[in-house]
Order: structure tokens, then C-alpha cells, then sequence
């Protein structure tokens, strides 16, 4: 089998490259992708009930990239959706990210006026404050409150999530959460928010519907890259792995999922709610809130985070921690040492937390600043 480019891995950075390789230079792209469908974890399908269901987790498309939204404009219509989480807190359920409405939830109104008028006196209106920022208040107020919302908000959930203490991870992991000072409900912010309205595989399909892509699905590219001949490669699989592992295995979190469908119309207030302290699930997200489809039932996804294990889960979230960041960089070097010939690109092959907009972003410059550069 012969092809200019192989790209290993049919998620949102795979895609996007074989979808510029293909489109904009006229070249033939082979896509080796080791799961039976393309799509990676932003994957979806219909159920047996007619309901699109995210199969690795609820996925909100959200970004302040034009370039980004236009992009992905080219292969889908949008079905407008902004996302809202509650979190269930001392028996109530308080919007998520913490803002001033939480605050009137939790406590008697003249301590949440207090501490909303130290809040917005302290940081401003409107802005968001990473809870290690808080911890520094010099108002006592202040780091009570950021003693609360760490030790009911976020210790629970994140020793469920990574299997750690806060303390062991790295600062950017509270930093995704941050306090938000205003009353704005929304989980997200940005000017572009919103789900293929026929569903990510569907804008998948769109992308590498071209003559010059092929697609190999459920073949791993470590079993069959003798018998293909390439010029170039693309690699967004765990740089690892790529490696034979010589440096040791870089760990990743994994998540378990139960589907379960129910005879009524809604389960729950909003799509998702989290479960910092309760269960051995972190949360629950009820599909139709996201799709906007009217049907009797409605199905509910629950999440159980695990430990990753090759070849019984997937990887979904690379671990930040220090010293995992040190093997990393040892495999960066293996990389230089091949000079360019391998472009290794994508959450696993990079061992970074990307948002999908954060992948689409990282193809478009690696086909500007590493592929185009190569002609």
C-alpha cells in the first residue's frame, strides 16, 4: 500500500490534517486508526431509541477562535447550545463554575452580601479567579471561602478524577475551574459555543470524504507500518507507545461509562451534574439537554473514573504532575533525534490536556508551520 502522508489516529487533530493535506495540496493521505470508527473521543452515535449519544462523554464545542469555528463551519451546521452544570454541595445544587449565585445558595443572605461585596471589591466584576489566587486573599473572608469551595467543590471530585490530592497535581488543574464573579450560570464563556447538529461523526465524515483520503479503521498502526510506503507521517497516538516505551509508560486517567435509558422525559435540571463528595462517580449528563432532540425517553450518561490500563480502556486525560512533565520531555528528545521525519501532534502525542478546539488549533498550525514548510 502506497501514500504520501499516513496520518495514525482519526481524531480531531488526525482529521484536520488529512482534511489540509488532502484539500489544499493535492496529496494522498492514508488515516490508520486503531478503534472501528473515526472521530476519536468526541465519537457519536444513535441508540437504539433514536437519542445521539457522546460514546466517551458529554462533548461541548465552545472556543474564542474564529479561525477555529470557521473552520469546522465548512463540515457542519451548528446547533446552538450553551452548557450548564450544577454541582451538588452539602445537599444542594449550586451552579458550576462557583459564582454569586452559588454563593446565595450556600449561605444566609448577609454573609453571601458580604462576601460578594469583598469579591467584587477585591477581583472586580465579571472576573474569574483561579482558587490558589483566593487562598492568597488577605481578607480572612476570603480564604475561608476559599478553604469551602477547595474542600467541597473541588478535593472530592479531583481525588475521584485523577486518583489524587490536589496538592499532588499540577496548579493548572484548579485553574480550569476557576471562581467566577458574576451571575452568569454558563460553564462556558466564549463567543462560540455549540453541537454539530447532526452530530460529531457526521462532521467527521465530512472532513475525510475526499478522493485523496483513504481510511483504515481497527488496525493498529504499530502491527502494519512495514506493509505501507509513505513519505511522510503523522503520529497523534502516545508518544510512548511510539517509543516502545523506553522511557517508562506515561500514565493517563480513563474513564468507565454506564449508559442507562429511562421512560421519562427529563432526569434532571441540566445537563450535567456533578457529585463532588457523594458516589463513586464524579457526574451525570442526561444527552438531550445537548442534542435538543424531542423524544419520550431520555438517556443518562454516568461517569466512573479508572486508572488506564493499555488495551482494556482508553487514554483520556494525561496526568500533570512534575514528574511525569520529565519523562515527556525525554521522549521530545527521542523526537529530535529523528529530524523532522515524524510530526507528533494531538493530546496523546503532545501529553497535554487539548479541548477539542485546542486540537483543531494545534492541526491548523502544524499544517501552516510543519507541512506546508516541507514543499
Amino acid at each position: 500500500m502506497k501514500t504520501d502522508w499516513l496520518i495514525v489516529g482519526a481524531g480531531f487533530t488526525g482529521c484536520t490534517l488529512a482534511e489540509r493535506i488532502a484539500s489544499v495540496l493535492d496529496r494522498r493521505v492514508l488515516i490508520v486508526e486503531r478503534r472501528d470508527h473515526i472521530g476519536g473521543n468526541a465519537y457519536d452515535f444513535l441508540n437504539h431509541y433514536g437519542l445521539i449519544i457522546h460514546k466517551y462523554g458529554p462533548h461541548i464545542f465552545h472556543t474564542d477562535s474564529r479561525k477555529v469555528w470557521d473552520y469546522l463551519s465548512r463540515f457542519t451546521n451548528w446547533r446552538s447550545y450553551e452548557h450548564h452544570v450544577l454541582a451538588e454541595v452539602e445537599g444542594q445544587k449550586i451552579p458550576l463554575p462557583f459564582n454569586l449565585n452559588s454563593l446565595r445558595v450556600l449561605f444566609p443572605t448577609k454573609h453571601a452580601d458580604r462576601l460578594e461585596d469583598l469579591l467584587i471589591g477585591t477581583y472586580g466584576y465579571g472576573v474569574k479567579v483561579p482558587i490558589l489566587k483566593l487562598f492568597e486573599a488577605t481578607v480572612g473572608d476570603l480564604r475561608e471561602l476559599a478553604n469551602y469551595i477547595h474542600e467541597w467543590i473541588f478535593s472530592g471530585y479531583t481525588k475521584k478524577q485523577w486518583g489524587l490530592e490536589t496538592k499532588e497535581l499540577d496548579p493548572s488543574v484548579l485553574e480550569r475551574v476557576p471562581v467566577f464573579i458574576c451571575r452568569d450560570n454558563r460553564y462556558f464563556q466564549d463567543p462560540y459555543q455549540g453541537v454539530p447538529e447532526a452530530g460529531y461523526t457526521d462532521m467527521f465524515r465530512r472532513m475525510v470524504v475526499h478522493p485523496r483520503i483513504k481510511l483504515l479503521l481497527g488496525y493498529d498502526y504499530h502491527d502494519i507500518w512495514k506493509d505501507i510506503q509513505f513519505d511522510n507521517l503523522v503520529y497523534t497516538g502516545s508518544i510512548d507507545s511510539f517509543f516502545s516505551n523506553i522511557h517508562g509508560e506515561l500514565p493517563f486517567r480513563s474513564l468507565r461509562f454506564d449508559f442507562n435509558t429511562l421512560e421519562q422525559e427529563f432526569y434532571q435540571e441540566v445537563a450535567t451534574v456533578n457529585y463532588p463528595n457523594r458516589f463513586d462517580f464524579t457526574r451525570i449528563t442526561e444527552q438531550k439537554y445537548i442534542t435538543g432532540q424531542v423524544v419520550p425517553k431520555t438517556t443518562l450518561i454516568t461517569e466512573y473514573p479508572q486508572r488506564y490500563m493499555p488495551g482494556h480502556n482508553e487514554p483520556f486525560y494525561p496526568i500533570p504532575r512534575v514528574e511525569n512533565e520529565k519523562v515527556y520531555q525525554l521522549y521530545k528528545q527521542e523526537a529530535k533525534k529523528l529530524k523532522g521525519s515524524v510530526i507528533f501532534a494531538g493530546r496523546l502525542a503532545d501529553y497535554r490536556y487539548y479541548d477539542m478546539d485546542d486540537a483543531v488549533a494545534r492541526a491548523l498550525s502544524v499544517f501552516e508551520e510543519e507541512v506546508l514548510t516541507r514543499l
